[in-house]
């Protein structure tokens, strides 16, 4: 699967309509970011049946601002809809390999009644 350009206009649509997505907030001025593109779309043609999301924080401020993305390139991944990891950072091919493995192998059932007794909790 192409990699997507995630917007304020195709966000729900995108995540609502995947699976699991992985979303990259990156800048064209940012380094890190241009050497993490090549590890990013590779694992997009490794693994069609996830969605790859690309934000520019740049163009998408108010989005990148509503996820609190404060440094970057930040790494999001989102499974049925869930927000399962948010970190800054580039990661190597293999860190991105095992997270998804992880996130992939992850009991749903189980996340959203942890969410609901959290939730219940507060």
């Amino acid at each position: 699967m192409a990699t997507i350009t995630l917007t304020a206009d195709n966000f729900k649509e995108t995540i609502s309509g995947h699976d699991i997505v992985i979303v990259d907030f990156w800048a064209s001025w940012c380094a890190p970011c241009r050497s993490f593109a090549p590890t990013f779309e590779a694992a997009s043609e490794k693994y069609p049946d996830i969605a790859f999301a690309k934000v520019n924080t740049e163009e998408e401020r108010e989005m990148s601002s509503g996820f609190n993305i404060r440094s970057i390139p930040t790494l999001m991944v989102f499974r049925e809809q869930v927000i399962l990891y948010a970190e800054a950072g580039a990661l190597p091919a293999a860190a991105l390999d095992q997270l998804i493995e992880q996130v992939k192998s992850l009991d749903m059932e189980k996340v959203r009644a942890d969410i609901a007794a959290e939730a219940e909790a507060q």
